[in-house]
């Protein structure tokens, strides 16, 4: 049997911006995504802490080190700058899956390994 599983998950990130006008995705520092091996193109749910929105997008890179977290297209109607977010993605296996996760600060730099 498959399961569909966790793999990776930025927990407590902060969008630093939104952009209504941009075609659509979400933007992530490439550092973030390597903690976490995440794909660029890979599908994610993003989960607002802070109104309890949810979408699927997928993951753009976007530069290391800058800890901006980009909002594009009609996702920035459901979920806006200054939001707490979880990044998630999963994935299809036959055997557990140990998730890279880690959490974040109001920078979008990381704290510590998620639980």
């Amino acid at each position: 049997m498959f399961h569909q599983v966790l793999k990776s998950k930025l927990h407590r990130a902060m969008i630093t911006a939104a952009d209504v006008e941009y075609e659509g995705s979400i933007e992530i520092p490439t550092d973030l995504m390597d903690a976490v091996g995440l794909w660029p193109g890979e599908k994610v749910l993003v989960a607002s802490i802070t109104s309890g929105n949810r979408l699927e997008t997928y993951v753009q890179p976007g530069p290391a080190g800058t800890g901006h977290i980009i909002i594009n297209g009609g996702a920035a109607h459901r979920i806006k700058k200054g939001e707490r977010v979880a990044i998630m993605a999963f994935g299809i296996s036959q055997t557990p899956v140990l998730a890279k996760k880690v959490v974040l600060d109001e920078e979008n730099r990381i704290l510590r390994d998620g639980r």
